[in-house]
């Protein structure tokens, strides 16, 4: 059978967002699937192995299909959280059940902090949290280096280093400074087309690892908050803040097969175990 998938726009203060529903609003719960600042495409795979659910991707705001009237400046988690109760209103007001991963993740405990009578589940995959970890001043030194790099240099720089430091296995040292890298040998443009609206570099890297989630919040939300890390994260940034937020929330931590993009198919050219993936994410949502 053919999932039917309908595309719709919802407005929003300073954005137009936009979002798919595959299936049939008001047949049975929906799971929603997000990240930020990947959009709706990098959930096709996942999305596909739940053809008995209704399924709902979107694309954040400043991101693939969801304009931005607002300027390009930076966004902040509780910003989408506010786009994601608006969303979840726009789909019959909740409950809905949700799979958010990285920077959607931390978006996502934003959300269920202030609305958690909208989300019956949230499974919150490897959020990259630098205020819950012990080398936080370091992190976050190094962050703003990434982003006074985009800032004066471009692209190609700043993803580089972006790419060193979620990388990183274990505690970053004090006083971190990223080793000298050329951003051909990731692949990335050398050159600096002057643009400065990255969704991630620009609009969202300081404001997603930088936020504090309201542990008081997530422990009495009427949300099953479950966190969930990658089998071969190691001790990522993001896999690491994972166990630090379960700690902190006193909620269930999953290990999840692959990695902080396990969930992918063949999307981006790097796919993880979609499959097994979406094995434990069903096996987890059963639970509740």
């Amino acid at each position: 059978m053919t999932t039917t998938i309908s595309t719709h726009t919802l407005e929003a203060p300073g954005a137009t967002l936009t979002y798919d529903v595959r299936g049939t609003l008001g047949d049975g719960v929906p799971l929603l699937l997000f990240g930020s600042p990947m959009g709706a495409e990098g959930f096709a795979t996942l999305a596909g192995h739940f053809p008995d659910r209704t399924v709902i991707t979107y694309d954040p705001r400043g991101t693939g299909r969801s304009t931005r009237t607002d300027g390009p400046g930076e966004i902040t988690p509780d910003d989408h959280a506010g786009d994601l109760q608006r969303l979840a209103e726009a789909l019959g007001g909740g409950p809905v059940d949700v799979f958010a991963s990285s920077g959607g993740a931390v978006n996502a405990l934003a959300w269920v902090s202030r609305h958690g009578e909208q989300v019956r589940t949230l499974v919150a995959h490897e959020p990259p949290l630098a205020t819950v970890l012990p080398d936080q001043e370091a992190l976050t030194s190094a962050i703003e280096d990434m982003y006074r790099t985009y800032q004066r240099e471009g692209t190609g720089p700043a993803m580089a280093r972006f790419m060193i430091l979620v990388s990183h296995d274990g505690v970053l040292p004090d006083g971190y400074h990223y080793p000298p890298v050329d951003p051909g040998q990731f692949g990335l443009p050398t050159e600096d087309d002057g643009t400065r609206d990255d969704a991630l570099l620009g609009q969202n890297i300081r404001g997603c690892t930088g936020y504090r989630p309201d542990g008081e919040a997530l422990r009495t939300t009427s949300t099953r908050v479950v966190l969930a890390r990658g089998a071969t994260s190691g001790q990522t940034m993001a896999a690491r803040a994972a166990d630090a937020v379960a700690e902190l929330t006193r909620a269930e931590l999953v290990v999840f097969p692959s990695n902080h993009g396990g969930f992918l198919g063949d999307e981006y050219g790097m796919p993880g175990e979609p499959e097994a993936f979406a094995l434990r994410l069903r096996e987890v949502l059963g639970r509740a």
